[in-house]
């Protein structure tokens, strides 16, 4: 168990270590090298987010007919997909308040 956790915190320094060399470039460079397209992105967070909703209830679903005694990961899955729903309402609340925003703005 001790072994997994230290090769699951070495994979996610490396990750992190890569993002701040990905956030360390100038916005000026990342435009020129990729395109990105809001609606893309939250395009694949709606998926990523729905997919997630969706292997929480299947795990559930299988703990509560006795299918799996995984009632941990379950649990976990479940909290991972509520958190992820929370993130993407806030996510909303925030365009949502800013788009009001720029339509009370004068012209």
């Amino acid at each position: 168990m001790a072994i997994q956790a230290i090769n699951t915190q070495s994979v996610l320094l490396d990750t992190m270590t890569q993002l701040r060399g990905d956030a360390a470039v100038a916005p000026a460079q990342r435009s020129a090298e990729q395109d990105v397209n809001f609606t893309q992105v939250m395009q694949a967070a709606l998926n990523t987010i729905d997919a997630q909703q969706h292997h929480a209830g299947q795990l559930q679903t299988a703990v509560e007919t006795g299918q799996s005694d995984d009632l941990v990961g379950a649990m976990v899955a479940s909290q991972k997909a509520g958190l992820s729903f929370s993130a993407l309402v806030q996510v909303r609340n925030r365009l949502v308040s800013g788009f009001d925003e720029i339509m009370r703005m004068p012209v």
